[in-house]
């Protein structure tokens, strides 16, 4: 398959959003993501496996594509941060959700993770489909320290791209197919952050209890 027929095959926002990266180039793949951060109908698990697509092709640089797709991934969570630092979490949430094909209950969602998850949902919360776009407005209302949200927000939002990108160059001119079973890889992902809390929940009740039963000896 060719560059071209790979794009001309894309319809809709996903259309439109591949064939601004076959025009853009690498510096594309990190507007999109941005848009993609921000709007979180732009789908990137159909931008970045195409990228990484193009990556194989010759098209473009894989390492271009993953520096500039992280690089608008954090520009958007920023953006976000800072809204939600500006306005508070209520007044945010009421203005971003009066905007076009975007859901008041994507932000709630996003707010319960973070309420209930702490720092690390900054983190975890980059690989979840509706709270990975939303996570840095509940953050940034809670005036979360910007060097920890910058960290987590980089690695976490790193990690998908990676997947996604690296995806795309194995399927090659499959990478479509990424697409078709996205639901089944969000469904590893949160079998994985089930089991990593449920951890994580674990070692600290143990950790807990050894603490109690060393006091009361």
């Amino acid at each position: 398959m060719t560059t071209a027929n790979a794009v001309d095959e894309l319809t809709g926002i996903a259309g439109f959003a591949a064939r601004g990266i076959d025009t853009l180039g690498e510096w594309g793949v990190g507007l999109f993501t941005f848009a993609e951060t921000i709007i979180p109908p732009i789908p990137s698990e159909v931008i970045l496996p195409l990228a990484g697509f193009l990556t194989k092709q010759g098209s473009m640089s894989l390492a271009l594509v993953f520096l500039t797709s992280t690089l608008g991934a954090y520009a958007g969570a920023l953006l976000l941060y800072w809204i939600g630092a500006k306005l508070g979490l209520e007044r945010a949430i009421r203005g971003l959700s009066r905007l076009p094909l975007m859901d008041r209950e994507d932000f709630e969602k996003a707010a319960d993770w973070f309420q209930r998850h702490g720092k690390s949902a900054v983190f975890f919360g980059r690989f979840l489909p509706g709270v990975r776009s939303l996570i840095s407005l509940p953050a940034g209302a809670e005036k979360m320290n910007l060097a920890t949200f910058s960290i987590f927000t980089i690695a976490g939002s790193g990690l998908w791209n990676a997947l996604l990108i690296g995806l795309g160059v194995l399927l090659g001119a499959q990478y479509h197919l990424i697409e078709e079973y996205s639901k089944y890889l969000n469904y590893a992902v949160y079998a994985a952050l089930a089991a990593l809390i449920a951890w994580v929940s674990i070692r600290a009740y143990r950790r807990q209890r050894e603490r109690v039963d060393q006091n009361q000896r």
